[in-house]
């Protein structure tokens, strides 16, 4: 079985065509469609149900994909270390993102970690939370800035954990209460954020909590543009208490959730059983420090 048919399997299931998979492998797509029928030959097993343009994962397939993204996962590690010890390597870290508040928390990490390690590359990848597993899983990223929980397969180093409030229109009727329990907000236009985006989903969460299905009108992965969505009436949203206080907005209210509390809890995730370089557990070092106030220099 050769890493190569593989790597093309892995590629068509994660970026959901042939096409796509090819651009982002910088071959053509007879080549990876061959790559991937020779796998499907070799194993004796259908992987992929193709219709039309579409294809999806048989269920031999969704095996075979969750296996392959582990050993492709290895092999870039023992190619690292291997490199580490030979002293080939220039010190990289490969670090994912999120899309929402990495300005807050990131910015003077960033800074302080660059005096610190000036040869050190940083290469970022800003994504929601789902995705950014996905690239751990499979090698592509050293560690990841995602909201817990996590799977399994990662370990994890707190970052913050803040509360999530409601943002209303300041004319709304409920705009002028303390605090507001979900139960509440049951017939409210939500508006949400982006596919992969972790959040979603602790929203959603505690509206079923409360015996309800948000009704969404409208989704982004820009806080900004939720913030104005908000001001325009068309709905309420919900937001990490640090980054609303950080973005007033005078057209808008405010206000704590309680029954149930939510809260925005960010972590640092790595596989658990991959390689750690240098540059990633520097990383982590400082963050601690950053976490004790103490990172400064």
């Amino acid at each position: 079985m050769e890493l190569r048919a593989l790597k093309a399997f892995v590629e068509v299931v994660r970026e959901n065509g042939f096409a796509r998979a090819a651009r982002r492998l910088h071959l053509t797509q007879p080549t990876v469609s061959k790559a991937v029928k020779q796998l499907e030959d070799e194993l004796g097993l259908q992987l992929l149900d193709r219709v039309g343009r579409q294809s999806r994962l048989t269920a031999p397939g969704r095996l075979v994909f969750r296996k392959a993204e582990a050993i492709l996962a290895q092999g870039d590690d023992l190619q690292a270390e291997l490199a580490d010890m030979r002293g080939l390597r220039k010190d990289v870290l490969r670090l994912g993102l999120p899309l929402i508040g990495s300005s807050i928390l990131f910015a003077r990490w960033f800074a302080v970690f660059r005096r610190r390690f000036p040869k050190v590359d940083i290469q970022l990848v800003e994504r929601g939370s789902s995705h950014l597993e996905q690239s751990l899983l499979a090698g592509e990223l050293d560690l990841a800035a995602v909201l817990l929980p996590v799977a399994k397969p990662f370990a994890w180093q707190e970052v913050r954990r803040e509360p999530i409030d409601v943002l209303l229109p300041a004319g709304h009727p409920l705009a002028d209460r303390q605090q507001l329990a979900f139960k509440w907000l049951a017939r409210e236009p939500f508006i949400l954020y982006g596919a992969g985006f972790a959040l979603n989903a602790i929203i959603t969460g505690a509206c079923r909590e409360n015996g309800f299905e948000p009704r969404v009108v409208a989704e982004s992965g820009q806080v900004d543009f939720v913030m104005e969505l908000v001001a325009a009436n068309m709905g309420i949203a919900f937001v990490p208490r640090m980054i609303a206080e950080h973005r007033p907005q005078p057209r808008i209210r405010r206000i704590p959730v309680v029954q149930p509390g939510i809260f925005w809890h960010m972590a640092l995730i790595w596989r658990r059983d991959g390689y750690q370089s240098a540059a990633a557990k520097a990383w982590l070092a400082l963050g601690k420090e950053m976490a004790a106030g103490q990172g400064s220099a």
